[in-house]
């Protein structure tokens, strides 16, 4: 187990939805901050990687939900780098309640890649030994999804301003494509129960996105597609009590 780092945290307005949750985009925003913040404390800051040539990116995301955070609610968030091998690093997110009870928990994996080539690299043992996580031999395999076979599709234009810093489409937007087009009616009375997403190709400015859905009551599947497949996900779903 790695070095532990966390900070408080109070959901702002402009974060939460008409329901008055934390929107979904927003937990993965809040939990790369924070990450980014433990990063900088071990100097291990962006501009650090960036002198191997290097920088990171999130593959997958394994989230459990308990529940939403709420509009004005203080959490805590709590992250921990846990394990790498030579070419994965696995993260922990865990965000609790004011009574210390967990709200949710986020697994991450993560990988570095080459500036110049937009390949995957090796992780040199320098880069993470300040977060004391342990050095494993094997690769965590998760359940495959499937490409989806039959969806009702949305289209999307690339913005400047759903770019981030690695001047690809920032993470969180994967997720408000997605979710759009399961529709007001359905998000208004659903909470998710759990989300498995795993990014496969990055997408950048000026592209046109293609957002694709099948809903299998509780259970929706989806890819964000343009020069190819970008992303899959599988959300699970709970009906909100009346």
């Amino acid at each position: 187990m790695g070095v532990k780092y966390q900070q408080k945290y109070r959901v702002p307005y402009y974060e939460s939805d008409l329901t008055g949750k934390m929107k979904l985009p927003s937990l993965f925003n809040v939990a790369l901050q924070i990450s980014g913040e433990q990063s900088t404390s071990l100097n291990r800051s962006d501009v650090y990687i960036k002198s191997f040539g290097l920088s990171w990116i999130v593959t997958e995301y394994l989230v459990d939900f308990n529940r939403l955070p709420a509009f004005n609610e203080a959490i805590t968030v709590e992250t921990e780098a846990i394990s790498y091998n030579k070419f994965f690093c696995y993260r922990l997110f865990t965000f609790k309640d004011e009574n210390n009870q967990v709200i949710l928990t986020i697994h991450s994996t993560w990988c570095l890649i080459n500036l110049e080539t937009r390949k995957p690299a090796h992780i040199p043992d320098e880069i993470v030994a300040p977060y004391q996580a342990e050095k494993v031999r094997t690769i965590q395999r998760t359940e495959k999804i499937k490409p989806l076979e039959d969806s009702h599709d949305m289209l999307y234009q690339v913005r400047f301003l759903d770019l981030d810093a690695n001047q690809h489409v920032n993470n969180s937007k994967y997720i408000d494509w997605m979710i759009d087009g399961l529709g007001y009616e359905f998000l208004v009375g659903h909470t998710p129960k759990s989300i498995h997403l795993k990014y496969v190709k990055e997408v950048y400015y000026g592209k046109k996105v293609k957002s694709r859905i099948y809903q299998d009551d509780l259970i929706s599947y989806h890819e964000i597609v343009s020069d190819g497949l970008n992303a899959q996900a599988v959300f699970e779903w709970s009906r909100n009590e009346v």
